[in-house]
């Protein structure tokens, strides 16, 4: 039976474009019930400008508070030299580095260009090397920038190139505003593994358009061995317009699950962590499994 790795993004992702800044004991409880329902990689914070992104201002105490069973890695979003000093201080595991496709989006993101945040990542890449950390590369707006529009396929496939020259552990792509379809992500991985062969595939989709699934499902099929979601579907870009949520979760594992794909995570934790969190960001739960359960149903006790 394939095994999927899935990465529980919702303290990060998840949290950074809510309107509720959640207290710092919630989110340690938030990555406590995510490690009790059986996922084992988690992105705990984000090492970024806290006047830019206040939801993420507390990164270095919710790394103090954070249990550390065995097995369980933790991931810090890093996007500069000095998010890098913030996150081995802090302890994490690995360090996720963004690169973002577009100039423009890459300048609203992050404050520099594409050129510079390959420059970033070069610099960061061997610093964290000698640190011993796992060093993730997201390819921010693979799929389409809010700004420029459409991204050809040749230029993230290039940053793809650009990229695996520093030798990353794994290499993501991300439809960070959630326009990608199935056929870009064939295109795509299959792209990419030619490139860049033997590094592991992650991939980052939102559900913006209701093609996040699809799109998780075909990179299956192309062979990542990795792919982030967000309990209960929260998320979002604070930087790019009308991007909602990542695929959640719980809906992500169903389709697993009955795919025949394991994952290890189950699902009733899970969906009961979705309607705790909703409770606390006042906010709805934008999954859909908790509203009508799994399936089979489970059976009575008689």
């Amino acid at each position: 039976m394939a095994h999927v790795e899935v990465i529980e993004v919702g303290p990060r992702d998840g949290l950074q474009n809510e309107a509720a800044i959640l207290p710092t004991a919630d989110k340690v409880r938030l990555i406590e019930r995510s490690i009790a329902a059986g996922l084992r990689r988690i992105e705990a914070v984000s090492f970024v400008n806290p006047k830019r992104v206040p939801q993420m201002a507390d990164a270095e105490a919710v790394m103090e508070r954070v249990p550390r069973p065995d097995g369980v890695r933790y991931a810090g979003l890093v996007l500069n030299p000095r998010g890098l000093d913030r996150a081995l201080a802090a302890g994490v595991d690995e360090v996720n580095v963004v690169v973002v496709a577009t100039d423009e989006f890459s300048r609203r993101n992050q404050g520099c260009s594409v050129e510079e945040g390959l420059a970033n990542w070069a610099r960061i890449a061997a610093d964290a090397r000698a640190a011993g950390l796992f060093r993730s590369v997201t390819i921010a707006a693979s799929f389409g920038c809010p700004f420029e529009g459409e991204v050809p396929a040749a230029r993230v496939l290039d940053l793809v190139r650009r990229i695996a020259e520093s030798e990353p552990d794994e290499i993501a792509l991300a439809d960070t505003i959630g326009v990608g379809v199935p056929a870009q992500v064939r295109e795509l991985l299959t792209g990419a593994a030619e490139i860049a062969p033997g590094v592991p595939l992650r991939c980052h989709f939102h559900n913006t358009r209701n093609t996040g699934y699809a799109n998780a499902l075909t990179a299956v099929d192309h062979g990542v061995s990795a792919l982030d979601a967000s309990t209960g579907g929260f998320g979002g870009c604070p930087f790019a317009p009308a991007a909602t949520g990542n695929i959640a979760t719980e809906d992500l594992v169903y389709a697993l699950d009955r795919t025949g794909v394991r994952t290890g995570v189950q699902l009733g934790p899970v969906t009961e962590t979705a309607a705790w969190l909703a409770e606390r960001l006042d906010s709805p739960v934008q999954a859909l499994l908790g509203r009508a359960g799994n399936f089979p149903a489970a059976p009575s006790a008689s």
